[in-house]
């Protein structure tokens, strides 16, 4: 579990605020002895100056010489001291400037923001002000802005909440309370926990890995085994080194936030599901094709195609015959992927896919009435299910422009699992890790082929745990608290 302490020159700086008995003064971190604590501790810095050798600037070295995360961070305050150095990390920030002001009328031609905890006072600021804090991540920073031929940050500066006006103050005890809850918890009695497990989610997912009853299942299991399960979303990037774990229950991609939400939790010593290695191997297909290969994975024959490489395409039409399956490397949900009836529908469809990537794949099409899902966990397989085709379609999805419809579902004891797919399933995730894994494979003729490893696999209150009930979720969870206490352990 983490702790969270404010370090103030004085504590008269923090009058204006709610008091809270997590905050200390600089002399009194100074004074801390320091010995082994099962405790994780994160400062958050409001010393008034971080110049170099400042209080300030002293406060965020010991932090980090002592073990503990520390915002602003030496880093970041040496890289806000130099306008060399920052300005290198603004240049993909164009477009986000852009659409701050598509809905402004300004007359300006230089705007001053604050941005607290990657928070601002006014809403259109809001995601450039997010992205400065992920990667400058400082308390209060000062944000200017001009505008040349187009809008441009001119200048970062980091801000002493002392200099706030009322209003100001307002809005950054408000940023500073939803950056870190705790902080606020005065007189309230420590939960008899001992681990604290982010998991991140995305309300607005239409399809998300995990449906509301499941992730009420992982909360309450949690709970019972010692663990706080804290929902987060996007927007708290910054508060990961408070946990000690990352779940994270929302679609994966390797373009996407979700891998740096791992990348991050990774770095700072968290335990991770999924981990960024998972996340790189199980989402794309084409290096998934290639390690089923390598390692001899029964599964659909499989064909690259580069673009612009007819003779590839002449091949699979040799060797595959039609129907065949076309797939973009990173589809999910069955997003990406076709049929293809003749070489005329072959051309048509994978000059529409070239658009999305430069390879695609081509597999040879085994129809079945359902695929298998197995789900695996530290190589043990915990849960079976089939999931069956949409009535009239050849996926368990089919997906239309303002809705989506999947096939039924059975859900099994994994002993009654075909033991062809369940050694399939075991033997493709061996060389991925000991994460947790979604198998897909098709049962034909009494051999399993493994279709694709999903990383981030579906748990959901009513369907894979439908044969288990709270166990599944009991299981994940041991799991995640066998691996949080080997760490905190040093194993």
């Amino acid at each position: 579990m983490a702790s969270t302490l404010l370090v103030v020159d004085n504590l008269l700086d923090w009058n204006p605020y709610y008091p809270s008995d997590q905050v200390i003064t600089f002399e009194s971190y100074l004074a801390t002895e320091q010995g082994e604590s099962p405790q994780r501790v994160r400062i958050i810095n409001l010393c008034s100056s971080y110049s170099y050798l400042s209080d300030g600037y002293y406060c965020s070295l010991l932090a980090e010489a002592r073990g503990h995360h520390v915002i602003p961070s030496v880093k970041v305050l040496n890289d806000l001291g130099k306008k060399a150095l920052y300005q290198l990390q603004l240049e993909d920030l164009s477009l986000t400037l852009a659409r701050a002001f598509k809905s402004r009328a300004d007359t300006d031609h230089e705007i001053t923001l604050l941005s607290y905890f990657g928070a601002t006072a006014d809403p259109a600021f809001h995601e450039l002000a997010r992205l400065l804090f992920e990667r400058f991540s400082c308390p209060v920073l000062e944000v200017t802005l001009i505008l040349n031929k187009h809008w441009e940050i001119k200048g970062l500066k980091p801000v002493s909440h002392r200099d706030l006006d009322d209003p100001q103050q307002t809005v950054f005890a408000e940023a500073l309370d939803n950056f870190s809850k705790k902080v606020w918890r005065k007189g309230r009695s420590r939960k008899a926990t001992r681990y604290d497990l982010a998991m991140l989610i995305n309300p607005d997912e239409k399809l998300p890995p995990s449906n509301r009853g499941a992730l009420k299942k992982f909360i309450k299991i949690g709970r019972e085994l010692g663990i706080e399960v804290e929902l987060i979303t996007q927007q708290h990037y910054a508060r990961l080194p408070e946990f000690d774990g990352l779940f994270i229950r929302e679609t994966t991609g390797i373009d996407h936030y979700t891998y740096r939400f791992s990348k991050k939790a990774e770095a700072e010593g968290l335990i991770v599901i999924d981990d960024p290695t998972s996340m790189l191997r199980c989402t794309n297909k084409v290096y998934l094709a290639d390690l089923f290969r390598t390692h001899h994975v029964p599964c659909p024959k499989t064909w690259l195609l580069h673009k612009g490489n007819a003779l590839h395409l002449d091949r699979v039409e040799s060797e595959a015959g039609f129907p065949v399956v076309i797939k973009i490397p990173d589809g999910s949900f069955s997003r990406g992927i076709v049929k293809v009836n003749n070489r005329q529908e072959l051309d048509l469809k994978v000059e529409e896919l070239f658009q999305k990537s430069a390879l695609l794949l081509a597999q040879e099409f085994l129809y079945t009435d359902f695929d298998w899902r197995i789900g695996i966990f530290n190589n043990r397989a915990l849960y079976a299910c089939r999931y069956y085709m949409v009535k009239n379609h050849w996926q368990i999805y089919r997906h239309h422009e303002s809705r989506s419809d999947c096939g039924n579902f059975e859900t099994l004891p994994t002993f009654e699992v075909p033991k062809a797919v369940l050694e399939a399933a075991l033997k493709a995730t061996q060389p991925i890790g000991n994460g947790l894994y979604g198998v897909d494979v098709k049962e034909k003729n009494g051999k399993g082929y493994v279709i694709e490893v999903n990383d981030n696999p579906n748990i959901d209150s009513g369907i894979e745990d439908k044969y288990l009930g709270d166990d599944l979720y009991r299981l994940i969870m041991t799991e995640f608290l066998r691996r949080m206490e080997n760490r905190s352990k040093g194993g």
